[in-house]
């Protein structure tokens, strides 16, 4: 699939079938996820893949009860959970150099944006979910002190196709020179 043309046609899937997704292709949108730019090549992600029905049921029920993305992290064959190193992107020598704060959630961000591109170029459907019980979720991964969970997303085969939502205009949201010079 041509990129605009994947960037145009990804929606977000909350419902898909049960057929698996292969380790080659979990690998492609994997990869994908690495080549993301980030703040000076710290590559502070890490991820998280959960296929076991069980836990991915455990994932669910710590999402708010009205998140429908919950019924996309029971029926996906995966879960792929997307980490950060805290304190590494937005630092030099160390120290906070950006006047943004720690940079993580920009670069996890960045690395999502080409997991879910990839996915879609592939046929697979994702939803990016950041509204979650971060703190049940990391003990029950047994995430680390010095890392945060950003995100995560179901990955499988949509039973869904969603239409398209409504876009602004360019002309709302580009400016030329100045801000608010349309």
């Amino acid at each position: 699939m041509e990129t605009q043309e994947t960037i145009r046609s990804r929606r977000s899937i909350r419902s898909y079938q049960t057929t698996e997704v292969d380790d080659k292709t979990l690998e492609l949108v994997l990869e994908a996820a690495r080549q993301a730019p980030s703040w000076d090549n710290t590559q502070c992600w890490q991820f998280i893949i959960v296929r076991d029905i069980d836990s991915r049921k455990k994932l669910a029920d710590m999402l708010p009860r009205n998140n429908s993305a919950a019924r996309g992290i029971r029926e996906a064959p995966v879960v792929i959970v997307a980490c950060a190193e805290l304190g590494k992107a937005g630092y030099l020598g160390g120290r906070l150099s950006s006047d943004k704060g720690d940079w993580y959630m920009f670069d996890v961000a960045l690395a999502m944006q080409n997991l879910v591109l990839a996915a879609q170029s592939l046929g697979l459907g994702t939803v990016y979910i950041g509204w979650f019980d971060e703190e049940k979720a990391a003990g029950f991964l047994g995430i680390p002190e010095g890392y945060s969970i950003v995100a995560m997303t179901p990955l499988g085969y949509p039973a869904q196709h969603p239409r398209p939502r409504p876009r602004k205009k360019l002309n709302e949201i580009v400016s030329y020179e100045k801000f608010g010079q349309r």
